[in-house]
């Protein structure tokens, strides 16, 4: 299957454009979320390096962030780059979470491959990257069993219908869950 960032442009600016005045954009270097600076205007989710997953993981930040986040660049939140100390990590991997959760089923639903990134390559690393990895699984089964936000179920349903996965979701994800959790560095991890 083809994974094109171009076709995550379509369907997002096409589901959102008209409704929440945003569109999805092709960057180059860091990604960013810049709010409309005029009245009409859209807000623009810039996505890095033209990459398909960080068009998926700007858009999950996108579809948790409330209506007053979503009026600041990069919706106010503190961004502490590679090389973070242990507690800052920590910090990093909570707000992660819910990103990363949405993220996991958005690239289920396009039939991708996820990675869970603890992004401190340069650091410590993770403050716990099995705990993580069970977290991000465990929210993201939170999402499944009682619903997203509704803009992350609407973009959720979108990316079924147009990768034709909503037949096959329940088993990608089950394997997925089993892929992820078995990459993790600790060997004892159990299932929830």
């Amino acid at each position: 299957m083809t994974h094109n960032p171009d076709d995550l442009i379509m369907l997002f600016n096409d589901l959102f454009r008209e409704t929440t005045r945003t569109i999805l954009v092709r960057g180059s270097d860091e990604p960013e979320y810049l709010p409309a600076t005029e009245a009409g205007g859209a807000a623009q989710i810039i996505f890095a390096h033209g990459y398909f997953a960080s068009a998926l993981h700007e858009i999950s930040h996108w579809c948790i962030a409330g209506a007053h986040r979503r009026t600041l660049p990069d919706y106010g939140y503190w961004y502490c780059p590679d090389g973070r100390t242990a507690a800052q990590q920590q910090a990093f991997e909570q707000a992660e979470m819910k990103p990363q959760a949405l993220e996991w089923l958005f690239a289920v639903a396009a039939g991708s491959r996820f990675h869970i990134s603890v992004d401190n390559l340069s650091g410590g690393g993770a403050a716990d990257e099995a705990g993580f990895r069970r977290k991000v699984r465990a929210q993201a089964n939170l999402y499944l069993e009682h619903g997203m936000p509704a803009r992350a179920r609407a973009f959720f349903d979108t990316l079924r219908s147009f990768y034709g996965t909503g037949e096959t979701f329940e088993h990608a994800w089950q394997e997925e869950s089993r892929r992820i959790l078995s990459d993790a560095p600790d060997t004892d991890i159990k299932e929830d």
